[in-house]
């Protein structure tokens, strides 16, 4: 039997609503606070719900030639402009690589949607041959990682998953996979969404989906408390180089963590509502642990996928129960999205390069407006104030529509 390899993140890239490049992300972590705003891209007055965490700030051009940023539309300038980042965070030197091992795994639950939506009004409004003629280049989901591998020369795996909101992880974890048994030394990796348009926006106000606590947008998304509504729409980017553990050790990488277990499944029960008893979400968990050969009980932190929905709190948390037993009440757990929202299919992405950094940096990020447990929810939730933390082993959890479940486990470096 061929032994696995071990694999590395040797570079972190991040287009994100509280900071721009890894250093931007941490910065946006030991803030605190939420970048959560009364959405200002259009006009929200006809919707339930207000707020949005929007990437501000982010200049396409700063990321690529001009000629090239015109062609792409937001949802390719987060994928292209977060691996970048990645890449150049990683220090990997493209033009000494081979790069037929190293490819391209990314996620994204609607892909360019918003694009799609600008150019059908305007089909509406003047007709065919006003229509931008890349559309069908720009709005289909394997743009993602097909402008990533083209912008970078990346001639190894390639894929983009649609995977609803564990479509980064599944990036992530999939690309790992691609590593781990040998069919590429580097994966760039990620999620990336960018879905803040009022046809899109307004589909998930519909189904009561999302907050509606529009007077007091920075406390709209409250994971696992008590009066919390329904998520927050957000968007962006984020990208993950990973590698080849003996190799990154060879050239000097400074490696952030190291992936050690992957799982995904799915309940097999509702498009929308998980499946009561969390069992699946905890397979999940469980896979993961298993392929690291690890214990439930050395797991020192889970990055939850906490959306801050009615339903999804308390099943993950029963989920979590299930795989740690009596060990759940000492488990500190926390969920971020109450700092950028939900940003889809690049939210699992945030959540493991914030994971990661967390493992790095020896601190643990806040769930933040939390001040009272909601029903069926409890425990340790990291109330709102982060924490100085020495951890081994982490896991990132993330959850999407289909019922598809997917974790990831990361090692600290060294």
């Amino acid at each position: 039997m061929q032994k696995r390899r071990r694999v590395a993140i040797t570079g972190i890239g991040a287009v994100t609503p509280i900071g721009i490049t890894a250093a931007g992300l941490w910065q946006g972590l030991r803030a605190q606070r939420s970048a959560i705003r009364t959405l200002t891209r259009f006009d929200v007055t006809p919707f339930r719900s207000h707020n949005a965490a929007e990437v501000r700030d982010f200049i396409p051009g700063d990321f690529m030639e001009r000629k090239r940023a015109k062609r792409l539309e937001r949802f390719g300038h987060f994928a292209v402009a977060s691996a970048k980042l990645a890449l150049e965070d990683s220090g990997l030197d493209l033009a000494k690589e081979n790069r037929e091992r190293i490819g391209a795994n990314m996620g994204s639950a609607l892909g360019g949607i918003g694009y799609a939506e600008n150019q059908f009004a305007i089909f509406l409004r003047e007709g065919v041959n006003r229509v931008e003629p890349q559309l069908a280049l720009n709005v289909y989901i394997g743009a993602a990682s097909c402008n990533v591998a083209i912008e970078f020369g990346l001639q190894g795996p390639n894929n983009t998953n649609g995977m609803s909101c564990a479509s980064g992880t599944m990036g992530i974890g999939e690309g790992f996979r691609l590593i781990r048994d040998d069919y590429a030394d580097a994966m760039v990796c990620g999620g990336v969404e960018a879905p803040l348009m009022p046809l899109c926006f307004g589909a998930f106000t519909i189904i009561r989906a999302m907050s509606t606590r529009n007077d007091d947008p920075e406390r709209s998304s409250r994971p696992f408390d008590r009066d919390r509504d329904g998520f927050v729409m957000g968007e962006g980017g984020a990208v993950l180089v990973l590698e080849e553990y003996d190799r990154a050790v060879a050239r000097g990488a400074n490696i952030y963590a190291e992936v050690v277990g992957y799982g995904n499944c799915n309940d097999a029960h509702h498009m929308t509502a998980p499946r009561p008893d969390g069992s699946q979400a905890a397979r999940s968990m469980r896979m993961a642990l298993a392929e690291a050969h690890i214990t439930p009980t050395e797991v020192g932190y889970v990055n939850a996928h906490g959306s801050s929905t009615p339903l999804n709190d308390p099943t993950e948390t029963k989920a979590m129960h299930a795989v740690f037993g009596e060990y759940s009440a000492k488990l500190p757990v926390s969920s971020t999205k109450a700092y950028y929202g939900h940003a889809l299919g690049a939210s699992g992405a945030f959540e493991l390069a914030i994971t990661a950094l967390a493992l790095k940096n020896r601190w643990l990020p806040p769930t933040l407006n939390f001040d009272a447990p909601g029903e069926g929810c409890d425990l340790d939730y990291i109330p709102n104030v982060g924490r100085d933390r020495d951890v081994e082993f982490a896991l990132s959890n993330s959850f999407g529509f289909g019922g598809i479940n997917a974790a990831v486990l990361l090692k600290r470096a060294g």
